[in-house]
């Protein structure tokens, strides 16, 4: 994959989670240490209720948490696998107009992958994206468990 940037990751998105872009997921920011995702609620990403799909809150915030993962082991330079092992979310506001998910476990993930070369084991990093809506209020927030492996 080429460098990890908000343009690169959303056209990712769109060739290999079409799912995920067609319902307007996109990343807005990533560095070494924070990934902000953001999904706007509109007619194709709604539940019943005129709000903000759970399943679309997921995908944008598991997106904030992997482009963090992704990037760390871009920048180790060594093959490792990830794979999501845990999830779980709260659900605290309704989700309308705009949703930012924030991720700012960047060190986390980086110590995870410095084990997990170093040792040779499998590791793996709990990480944490938390949903604002525009006035900065939690809608939702989701927990991550992914599991980190150098390949063989």
């Amino acid at each position: 994959m080429p460098k990890i940037t908000p343009s690169n990751i959303n056209k990712f998105l769109f060739f290999k989670l079409p799912s995920a872009y067609l319902s307007g997921v996109r990343i807005a920011s990533v560095n070494d240490q924070e990934a902000i995702a953001t999904v706007k609620h509109r007619w194709i990403n709604q539940n019943p209720f005129k709000s903000l799909y759970w399943a679309t809150q997921g995908m944008a915030s598991e997106l904030a948490t992997g482009v963090l993962v992704m990037d760390a082991i871009e920048r180790s330079g060594k093959k490792i696998s990830m794979l999501v092992r845990h999830q779980q979310g709260t659900f605290t506001k309704k989700a309308t107009g705009r949703i930012r998910f924030i991720c700012t476990n960047g060190d986390l993930v980086r110590d995870a992958i410095q084990k997990t070369v170093s040792s040779g084991e499998g590791e793996t990093v709990i990480m944490t994206a938390e949903g604002f809506n525009e006035n900065g209020e939690s809608v939702s927030k989701f927990e991550y468990t992914w599991g980190l492996k150098v390949k063989s």
